[in-house]
């Protein structure tokens, strides 16, 4: 008896791609706007932050030096700066599926940082209708829901690859497969 299934198993290597997809669709945008807000004037921005970085990086230090980003410490600076560019740089490599498993898997503990961040130091812990509850019949909430949906669609490309169209696939397609233990 054949699997009625069978067919579908069969789009199982489309599943990277479409996944990829999706993030450039939904979420590619979003980082990089992000990113944008962090940045410094002028050509070379990119090595120096704005004091929104500080602000949405570390609210409650920067609340507390009188939003004075000369008063933040070197190992703050280089935090805000790293994840300053990481909202750049790991959605870039996800949208050309370069380095598809670990970017996805960086982005994912990105939004893991992200997400306890906005919890706990912008405080919307207490923020119900932000937060949000599963199994609850309101699929909206930034944190538990949103949240739970970007890190599930970047699970595919963390687990299976950049897909068919990646500059993995092309860039290592001579590389041999690991061969499962005997």
């Amino acid at each position: 008896m054949t699997d009625p299934t069978a067919p579908l198993a069969r789009l199982t290597p489309l599943l990277p791609l479409l996944a990829r997809f999706l993030f450039a669709a939904v979420l590619l945008r979003y980082f990089w706007a992000s990113a944008l807000t962090k940045i410094g004037d002028g050509s070379f921005g990119f090595l120096h932050l704005s004091a929104g970085a500080y602000g949405q990086i570390f609210p409650r230090a920067f609340e507390a030096v009188g939003y004075d980003a000369s008063q933040m410490s070197w190992l703050q600076g280089a935090i805000a700066l790293g994840g300053t560019w990481a909202e750049f740089l790991l959605p870039m490599l996800i949208l050309l599926g370069l380095l598809s498993r670990p970017a996805s898997l960086a982005m994912i503990g990105f939004i893991l940082v992200q997400t306890l961040t906005d919890l706990y130091g912008h405080g919307l812990i207490a923020d119900a209708p932000s937060l949000g509850a599963w199994f609850d019949r309101d699929p909206g909430s930034i944190i538990l829901d949103q949240r739970a949906l970007w890190v599930m669609l970047l699970l595919v490309p963390g687990i299976l690859g950049g897909g068919a169209l990646s500059l993995d696939r092309l860039l290592f397609r001579h590389v041999p497969k690991a061969q499962p233990a005997r």
